[in-house]
């Protein structure tokens, strides 16, 4: 595959976003957006069908394609919504927590942030294909956000993995490839494959690490759009630890430039003893450590969050630590728990293992009440029905 040598990287790794999509607008694009859940509006507006004609025209030259793809990237993704849990708070007697709700991004989660700004640097690439391994939301977002540049997409899959968003990516024409073992073992595959047909590796932990912690550092500018200021801890879903990592350095480069008053205390909620950075926190180690894949038992609640290696794990351990933030583990239950008293006291509809964040700060108040101050909690994706 032919390729152009990279551009020169941003010199400001976290840009301001500019983006003025309203929380919650879900255009309709002829798909389910989450397993079975289907898009709220049933039209989508003109000038995004033209953008996404103009994109995917592989006879337009590519200066033209790339811009209408920055027009669907600015126009549909992120500027997520930002809301009180004014019933929570009350509940738990917690004062101003915010939650920051990423399931309202296209495909229902984060992982639009860092698909589309990969799609992006593969366009600028002149690449045509990008390849990468997931076990679910990563791969939708994925096939989705190459389907509107008129990229190629191939994914590589666990056999032992069923999600229901297969039939997703491959209504978006993504190729998929099944895989034998775990997941660790289809990225290795997925990036070698890659490196030898001269493919995108759009793979965490790979040479695209900056363009993923960039766009997760979204997050963290969102947020201080909306309180002008940093919060007093941002409590955050992790598996391979990309999304904290991101976040926690866009605080950096917030505070470095003298728009906060401080950087937010770091917290990592995952699932219970099936986690290296949380399992290093805990042990004091000064990296993460794989932990046997035989005695990780995954289920339909936790498997987002569980892994035997987190690919960003020493990223993600640094930004806790640095931060003076704390890790927690959460039970199925609880996640389970949390999902529904969202549902029903707030009125968001949260894959459970999303709120494991929510967990750590609720953890963490009912063993030494936090101080008054705001606290915000990232929702990473919404549930499917």
């Amino acid at each position: 595959m032919q390729r152009t040598s990279a551009p020169e990287p941003d010199p400001d790794p976290f840009p301001t976003s500019d983006r003025s999509r309203r929380a919650g607008d879900l255009s309709d694009r002829g798909f389910d957006l989450l397993d079975n859940a289907t898009s709220k509006v049933t039209a989508i507006l003109p000038e995004i069908i033209d953008q996404k004609t103009r994109a995917g025209n592989e006879s337009l030259p590519v200066e033209e394609r790339i811009e209408a793809f920055e027009d669907i990237f600015d126009s549909e993704v992120g500027d997520t919504a930002l809301t009180r849990a004014r019933n929570i708070e009350r509940e738990y007697s917690i004062s101003q927590l915010y939650l920051k709700f990423d399931g309202g991004n296209p495909t229902g989660s984060q992982k639009d942030r860092i698909a589309f700004a990969q799609v992006l640097d593969a366009m600028r690439r002149n690449y045509d294909t990008v390849s990468l391994a997931t076990c679910g939301n990563y791969g939708s977002a994925m096939a989705f956000a190459a389907s509107l540049a008129g990229i190629r997409c191939r994914i590589y899959i666990p056999e032992k993995y069923h999600t229901r968003r297969l039939a997703e990516m491959e209504r978006f024409g993504a190729t998929i490839i099944r895989t034998p073992e775990d997941y660790e073992h289809a990225v290795r595959v997925s990036s070698e494959e890659a490196e030898r047909e001269e493919l995108y590796d759009a793979n965490p932990g790979g040479r695209n690490t900056d363009i993923q912690l960039r766009a997760y550092g979204e997050i963290a500018y969102e947020i201080y759009d909306e309180l002008r200021d940093a919060p007093a801890a941002v409590a955050v879903p992790v598996s391979n630890g990309t999304t904290l990592a991101g976040i926690y350095r866009g605080f950096v480069s917030l505070y470095r430039r003298g728009k906060t008053s401080r950087i937010p205390r770091i917290v990592a909620g995952s699932s219970h003893s099936k986690n290296p950075i949380v399992n290093a926190f805990r042990k004091n180690l000064e990296a993460c450590e794989d932990l046997n894949p035989t005695r990780i038992r995954e289920s339909h609640v936790n498997e987002p969050l569980i892994n035997w290696h987190s690919i960003d794990g020493d990223l993600a351990l640094q930004a806790v630590r640095r931060s003076g933030g704390w890790v927690a583990d959460a039970s199925d239950k609880n996640l389970v728990a949390l999902s529904r008293q969202l549902r029903d006291q707030e009125g968001l509809h949260v894959m459970p293992a999303a709120t494991a964040g929510i967990v750590a700060i609720l953890q963490k108040h009912r063993e030494s009440p936090l101080p008054n101050d705001r606290y915000v909690v990232i929702l990473t994706a919404r549930r499917s029905s």
